[in-house]
């Protein structure tokens, strides 16, 4: 348990305002592909599974505390671990627990035969002079230099990301049919509580069904940002136990139906 927790905290000490450092550690897994485009944050890392049933797990390595664009090389999160919780000593800046506890949960089931995608630039961001997001995501789905990786992406099961607020929700947007919603509550328990916003999964899934889940971060996007231990750890458990079953099935998606 403890290494656990060692783990989310350290990829909670990388620093908020890069997410080069850890697109570096996930190039070290043997066969990682990173690809990097001409404009701000189109990045990614692709580890590809080698499970005939693999799933793609999702996150992004970018925080809304990401300032690189306007000159702060680094910008380091100041953690407060007590009673379960993980909190941000510095009354600015929160912990970037969105989406570094994602990126943790990617490191820990690394070993399990699935596939793995981080992208860079999922947070809203002014550049030149346009309002962007989902920049990795949506760079891999439409530049033809990304074809071979975004039709490889669609041969899975189906996409899980790990980037939700809270401790016991999911949500699929529009790239799920109802059957695949009814296998997450089956598997997870948890609820959604409606089909609204967007994230990288919304982007990425063209042929295959997604889903978003929650790895009990709170008050995203502002200082009062907190992780909530055992609820992480619960979602990384029932996650473990859902990718080690002996046959997954796939869950096609039809965004014209």
């Amino acid at each position: 348990m403890k290494h656990l927790t060692d783990v989310l905290l350290e990829f909670l000490n990388y620093p908020l305002s890069i997410g080069d450092l850890i697109l570096e550690k996930f190039k070290s897994i043997n066969g990682a592909i990173n690809r990097k485009g001409n404009e701000p944050k189109e990045e990614f890392v692709y580890i590809k599974g080698n499970r005939e049933d693999r799933v793609l797990l999702v996150a992004h390595v970018d925080t809304v505390w990401d300032f690189t664009n306007i000159g702060i090389e680094e910008l380091y999160p100041l953690i407060i671990e007590k009673d379960g919780v993980i909190s941000s000593a510095n009354e600015n800046f929160g912990i970037g627990a969105d989406d570094r506890a994602g990126c943790a949960m990617l490191w820990l089931l690394k070993d399990l035969g699935h596939s793995l995608l981080l992208v860079d630039g999922e947070e809203k961001r002014e550049i030149k002079g346009k309002t962007l997001s989902c920049i990795g995501s949506n760079w891999i789905m439409n530049d033809p230099k990304n074809a071979d990786i975004r039709d490889d992406i669609q041969n899975h099961q189906f996409m899980i990301q790990f980037d939700r607020q809270q401790g016991n929700q999911f949500k699929c947007y529009t790239v799920a049919t109802e059957e695949f919603r009814n296998y997450v509550i089956e598997k997870t328990g948890y609820y959604e509580p409606d089909r609204e916003r967007s994230t990288d999964i919304k982007i990425l899934a063209r042929d295959i069904c997604g889903v978003n889940l929650s790895v009990g971060y709170y008050n995203e996007h502002t200082p009062q940002e907190i992780i909530v231990i055992k609820e992480w750890l619960n979602t990384l458990k029932i996650v473990q136990n859902w990718l080690e079953e002996p046959f997954l099935p796939k869950y096609e998606l039809n965004l014209k139906v």
